[in-house]
């Protein structure tokens, strides 16, 4: 029964793990607190995990990553790239499959990937290529790196934990990295010749126009008195020339969907989908206006020098799993959410009352200075801005020689691996590279819960017998 109750615990998790329906880190906690629940593991067994060694190691790779990237170090690097693939598209595709592997081998995947995003969709950019044909493999390459070093992937360090715990000769640092060097390599090869050929082309960017003006986007738009469109049947209204897809009409306390015996009314306002540049057209007809721009303009705020930005939500951004309303973000930051996109779904909720997610788009609207909680706002990226003013490139190439010494001390054993990357991770903020703040901020606690919780489901499956019995039939 124990061992049925553990295999069935580890189907469910890694069925919500794919769906996404809960966060990682809150189903990896349910499931210890069943197994304590269940008698199957001990609270020290359920909680021995987040004293690994791992999670000091993973934790120090996030600071540092977290002091690149504050450092404009990153920014420079992806132009350099940019600088270096001049006059091909695959040459381009190789330089950054690369840089992705060679700095995945000593860093989280996962981390290196959503690093180097923003600066590879600015040379997608330059170079008027769909994103997609770099981004993809950019993602397969850091994977393909995590082969080369020890470190170079969690479950790397994770299986070199299990065998000193179980008494058997630890992986050395660069123990695997021939073979890891093969993987990357002929997935490089593989990539350039053959690969590329089947790489999607997705929202391509045509010279001149930038990103989000490709973009599916959710906005608001407000009915002004005795504007044209009044009387208009949401399926014929003047607004169909510029592509614009009423997806309902919130009339009041009533939200109405759109169909032919729906006509526009006064004070209405129209939740609708279209492309960034058509939306802005919005701002010169007579009798309609963005409900977050009306808003501005009613309260005095509305400055001439005020910018338009495209705004991604990475993993660590404070706005994942709220609203706009709950998070108060217009009176915080002093930024307007004039839209959002999702890719691949369809939005219909008010702006201000959608839960936002990882990797939501928002058009924002406001002046320099506000625009500069973006910066220093760990997760947000500006996606159409990547150099970073005032960057401490000088900080930056102090992080990247304390990490390269810290990789040269443990890879030597002259210190544990945990100490000498803490030590990087400390030297970084010290040095000024990244407040410490923003290096809380840095560390993905979701994925250290995640890899703590797991090795303690293990440590479940080895107790009650359900490892055995899997590795039994494996090898039969």
């Amino acid at each position: 029964m124990q061992i049925a109750l553990v295999l069935g615990l580890l189907l469910v998790a890694i069925i919500l793990f794919a769906t996404e329906k809960l966060s990682v880190d809150i189903i990896t906690l349910i499931l210890l607190c069943i197994l304590v629940g269940a008698g199957i593991l001990t609270p020290v067994e359920a909680f021995e995990g987040f004293s690994n060694e791992i999670i000091i190691i993973l934790g120090a790779i996030f600071v540092i990553s977290g002091a690149l990237q504050e450092t404009g170090l990153l920014d420079r690097l992806g132009a350099r790239i940019s600088h270096l693939a001049a006059g091909g598209t695959r040459r381009l595709l190789l330089l950054i499959m690369g840089v992705s592997g060679g700095i995945s081998a000593f860093m989280n995947n996962t981390t290196v990937t959503a690093m180097l995003v923003p600066p590879v969709i600015g040379l997608a950019r330059t170079a008027k290529i769909s994103p997609s044909r770099l981004l993809m493999p950019l993602a397969f390459a850091s994977m393909l790196g995590g082969t080369c070093t020890l470190i170079g992937t969690s479950t790397n360090v994770a299986v070199n934990g299990y065998l000193i715990r179980s008494g058997l000769q630890p992986l050395g640092f660069f123990e695997i990295t021939p073979i890891g060097l093969i993987i990357v390599l002929v997935g490089g090869l593989y990539m350039a010749l053959i690969g590329y050929r089947f790489l999607p082309t997705h929202h391509a960017v045509p010279g001149g126009s930038s990103g989000y003006a490709m973009r599916e986007y959710l906005s608001e738009i407000v009915i002004l008195p005795n504007s044209p469109l009044i009387g208009q049947s949401c399926f014929a209204w003047d607004l169909t020339a510029l592509d614009f897809r009423i997806l309902k009409v919130i009339r009041g306390e009533q939200e109405l969907d759109p169909s032919h015996d729906v006509r526009i009314a006064e004070a209405d306002t129209l939740l609708v989908e279209g492309k960034v540049d058509n939306l802005m057209k919005v701002r010169t007809i007579e009798g309609i206006e963005i409900k977050a721009t009306l808003a501005l303009a009613q309260l005095g705020e509305r400055h001439k020098n005020t910018r338009i930005v495209e705004v991604l939500l990475g993993p660590q951004a404070p706005l994942i799993g709220r609203t706009l309303q709950r998070a108060d973000f217009r009176r915080r930051t002093g930024l307007t959410v004039l839209a959002i996109h999702r890719h691949g779904q369809a939005l219909r909720d008010k702006i201000g009352e959608l839960r936002l997610r990882l990797g939501d788009v928002l058009l924002l609207e406001g002046d320099e200075k506000n625009l500069g909680f973006l910066r220093e706002t760990t997760g947000m990226v500006i996606l159409d801005e990547h150099a970073r003013p005032g960057a401490q490139l000088t900080h930056g190439l102090y992080v990247a020689g304390a990490f390269a010494t810290a990789i040269l001390v443990g890879a030597l054993g002259w210190l544990p691996l945990s100490v000498s990357f803490l030590a990087a991770a400390i030297f970084s903020v010290l040095c000024g590279a990244i407040s410490i703040e923003k290096a809380h901020a840095a560390i993905d606690l979701r994925l250290l819960i995640l890899i703590g919780g797991m090795t303690a489901f293990g440590t479940a499956m080895e107790k009650t017998g359900a490892a055995q019995m899997l590795a039994h039939h494996i090898v039969a």
